[in-house]
């Protein structure tokens, strides 16, 4: 079996992370028509079209019911500018929405966007984005969007993974490949099989060549990244989950990405305290409001951490551009707690909803243990605090979905591919 080559890998990374920045720029292209989406019957109607779904499948809870627009017709030197921003009044928002922590991040966030021709000046007077009274645009809006081969890759392959998420019957699937567990896998026989039964490729060698494109453009994968596309047993799996709600500042951090959805210790949950003066600690709350320091160590990624020496297709960038670091491996917990005793009648525990809106470096928590899970630690200064999150509580259900029976790295995973509103019920001890 063919190999993939360093140079292949580190293209196909590169892809990928621009990937990572088309998508970014969509949702927030589509975040700035959302915010008029009830003012207008056709509006409302246009957003709510599977196409745009596909980009913002949680968009009905994101609606943004603003008086002013954002993105609209303006006129400036006795002309009229359609579909365009002020590029101070976007800064704004990016504060406003959580979407940036400050200004200088704003501005950077939308240089990224910038330099990946998602977004530009509307008379092209300016290289970059300055925070001032300036009219910019975003390339969709007026037809400049370059839709090159890698685009046009990247589209198709978005639209396969939809394909494939709605159908019933999904070839896609969770499995086991020498003892560890993949999400979103295929086989590449599979694969191309469905391809020429859905039509999408007319025999078998234009399938392999489509496969070989995606992998080859960082949207699949092989799972231990060691092959390349064939018409194999080989289990591949989606690389980009194209539903996955994109935070801008994960742009940011394209030099130390990670996955974490797969993190043992779902550090993007949890909040870096004082991150420009080097603090490498965070604050854990136990219930009887006593505050102890959890050590923290730099992480680099999450192969190392699994003790793989794979550096093929580095995963998703991370949710903010401050470090990650480990929480306490010791469990809060005074002892082990089953489900039986948390579900048997009298059990002193009672349940609570907690419904916590994630700002721009996350939710403010990290969930550890398993079946059940419990909240291992608490920034007291995030939203999850303020939602009366505590330490030592059992996560009941994420979202609606019960999760007694998952462990951490599966909570984690349905917490951060989820929602911005993040609505949990726990069980916690009375006291």
């Amino acid at each position: 079996m063919e190999r993939v080559s360093n140079s292949l890998k580190n293209k196909a990374t590169e892809r990928h992370h621009r990937a990572e920045v088309m998508i970014a720029g969509e949702q927030l292209r589509l975040d700035s028509l959302l915010m008029e989406a009830s003012r207008t019957e056709s509006n409302f109607l246009i957003l709510a079209s599977p196409a745009y779904q596909a980009f913002i499948p949680d968009w009905t809870q994101r609606l943004r019911l603003h008086d002013g627009k954002l993105i609209k017709d303006r006129r400036h030197h006795l002309r009229t500018y359609p579909n365009c921003f002020v590029a101070k009044e976007l800064t704004d928002w990016l504060i406003d929405h959580k979407e940036a922590p400050d200004r200088e991040t704003g501005i950077r966030l939308m240089q990224k966007l910038m330099d990946h021709y998602i977004i530009h000046h509307v008379c092209d007077e300016h290289s970059d984005y300055k925070d001032a009274k300036l009219l910019y645009r975003f390339r969709k809006d007026d037809g400049t969007f370059p839709l090159n081969k890698d685009v046009k890759v990247f589209m198709r392959g978005q639209s396969l993974y939809e394909t494939l998420i709605n159908v019933e019957d999904s070839i896609l699937k969770a499995r086991e490949e020498n003892s560890v567990k993949y999400q979103r896998t295929f086989l590449g026989c599979e694969m191309i099989d469905w391809l020429i039964q859905e039509g999408e490729t007319a025999n078998r060698k234009e399938a392999v060549e489509l496969g070989r494109a995606l992998l080859e453009h960082g949207i699949i994968q092989h799972v231990s990244g060691k092959h390349h596309f064939f018409d194999s047993n080989l289990l591949y799996q989606f690389r980009i989950n194209f539903r996955r709600r994109r935070r801008l500042t994960e742009l940011l951090n394209e030099n130390s990405p990670r996955a974490l959805s797969e993190s043992p210790d779902s550090p993007f949950c949890l909040r870096k305290l004082n991150p420009e003066q080097g603090n490498t600690s965070f604050l854990s709350v136990q219930p009887n409001k006593e505050i102890k320091i959890v050590s923290a160590v730099r992480r680099s990624s999450v192969t190392s951490l699994a003790g793989s020496s794979n550096p093929y297709f580095a995963p998703t960038p991370s949710l903010g551009f401050l470090p990650a670091a480990e929480c306490n491996p010791k469990s809060v917990l005074k002892r082990p707690v089953t489900n039986e005793e948390l579900l048997s009648p009298g059990a002193p525990y009672i349940k609570k909803t907690l419904t916590i809106v994630g700002d721009a470096v996350g939710w403010g928590f990290v969930v550890r243990g398993g079946r059940p899970c419990h909240i291992q630690a608490v920034d007291p200064g995030g939203p999850a605090a303020a939602a009366g999150m505590k330490v030592c509580q059992f996560v009941f259900s994420v979202n609606g979905m019960y999760v007694l029976h998952l462990d951490y790295p599966t909570i984690s995973s349905l917490i951060m591919t989820g929602p911005r509103t993040l609505v949990l019920e726990v069980m916690e001890a009375i006291e």
